[in-house]
């Protein structure tokens, strides 16, 4: 727990914001150039070589690569250190594989390959914090700015600290955020407790007997056993979860046979998809039910079924003090009427949860999606882009996390 902080002073933060500001279109030209150069996981060579070379301009006092391979941290100390603390801001970096289909003259360069979650809006926002914050120093402690690779799907959060991140930068407390396209820009959302969900991957192997479609009876059809199976799992959340708990069993993908062979009845089939929780309990029994119940399922029709249960990442939850001071510098930049402070939880996953079980912190929600159509272009969409407009908030809002949270002594 966090030792009591004064409070969030709007006066303080309208300077932070209006400083942020003077180098917005410097901030849109960088953020639309790490757009047009998306990179996946662990591939950020093009982006961490661009973070690098701005962090350097910025004059942080520090810049460590190859954390977590292609992540690197920068270090900006205080104008005092008598606080000893240490608060980490975090920001991901890569990009997803995907088709963009915008056409404004900063998309991407690269066929199949497209930033379609903001990730190059949020390296350029915590970009924008190091450069006020080197330059102000208006704090007494030490910022550790985080760059993480890897967040789509590579778990980069869990390699940069097993690649030893907070035992060289052994932070009190860490932060990250997100655009948010359903909120308006100038809004800031966040909960104490779960913000996003616990994401495991399923795969179900169903062992049949193939043969002529003809002459089915000779079979033991693995097809019509997956039918059973995927409609037979919907019943663990609406008949063994509590309904105060959340979960969600998706199958979103089935391989069997060939399209080409429409009289064959295949041998095998496989199923993959997703379960989504907030609760390691619930977890635990859709891990157990759905091992019972497909194997249950497949026996009754004469085949076997094996489940393969992959816990991808953990839920996202956040630390109730970190929350609640993230809400209220949040509220010392916005106004209180723009500052969701019990924002529903999202059944997404988000790897910044293994920095949160191993530090406290706060994980928030920024909006960027305006009326006129810009920024509110769902994430993971093939027309998202990130909203430029939003930028200095993001910057001051991570400026301001380490200002309150580590306050020049009078």
């Amino acid at each position: 727990m966090l030792a009591p902080r004064p409070a969030p002073s709007l006066r303080a933060n309208g300077r932070v914001f209006a400083q942020i500001a003077e180098f917005h279109p410097e901030l849109t030209a960088f953020r639309r150039d790490l757009h047009a150069h998306p990179e996946l996981g662990f591939e950020e060579v093009y982006t961490s070589a661009r973070v690098r070379e701005a962090l350097e301009r910025c004059g942080v006092d520090e810049i460590h690569t190859g954390i977590g391979k292609t992540g690197l941290v920068a270090v900006i100390k205080g104008r005092q250190s008598s606080s000893g603390r240490m608060i980490g801001l975090r920001a991901d970096m890569d990009a997803l594989p995907m088709t963009e289909h915008n056409e404004f003259a900063w998309k991407s360069s690269k066929a199949g390959l497209m930033h379609g979650c903001g990730h190059d809006g949020h390296t350029t926002m915590l970009v924008g914090a190091a450069r006020y914050l080197a330059a102000t120093r208006n704090f007494d402690g030490t910022a550790v700015l985080i760059f993480q690779p890897g967040e789509e799907g590579f778990a980069g959060a869990r390699i940069m600290i097993e690649d030893g991140l907070f035992d060289r930068f052994p932070v009190q407390a860490v932060y990250g955020m997100h655009n948010w396209p359903s909120m308006r820009p100038g809004t800031i959302g966040i909960r104490p407790g779960p913000m996003m969900a616990a994401a495991d991957r399923i795969t179900i192997d169903i062992n049949g007997r193939g043969g002529h479609g003809a002459h089915a009876y000779m079979t033991v059809d693995p097809v019509v056993v997956s039918a059973h199976i995927i409609t037979a799992i919907q019943s663990i959340v609406s008949r063994n979860t509590n309904p105060i708990d959340s979960a969600v069993i998706s199958i979103c993908a089935m391989q069997a046979g060939d399209m080409g062979a429409f009289s064959v009845v295949p041998g095998k089939a496989s199923l993959v998809g997703t379960v989504r929780t907030f609760s390691p309990d619930v977890q635990d029994m859709v891990e157990r039910r759905l091992s019972e119940l497909c194997s249950a399922v497949a026996l009754g029709f004469g085949a076997s079924a094996s489940v393969h249960y992959e816990r991808i990442y953990p839920a996202t939850v956040n630390s109730y003090d970190e929350a609640v001071f993230a809400a209220d510098v949040a509220e010392s930049l916005v106004g209180a009427d723009h500052v969701v402070r019990d924002m529903a939880p999202s059944m997404g996953a988000e790897d910044f949860s293994f920095m949160l079980q191993v530090k406290p912190g706060a994980y928030l929600r920024i909006g960027q999606g305006a009326e006129n159509g810009v920024g509110s272009c769902f994430l993971h969409n093939t027309r998202y882009d990130f909203n430029d407009d939003i930028l200095p908030l993001g910057a001051a809002l991570h400026a301001g996390l380490v200002e309150q949270s580590m306050p020049l002594s009078v």
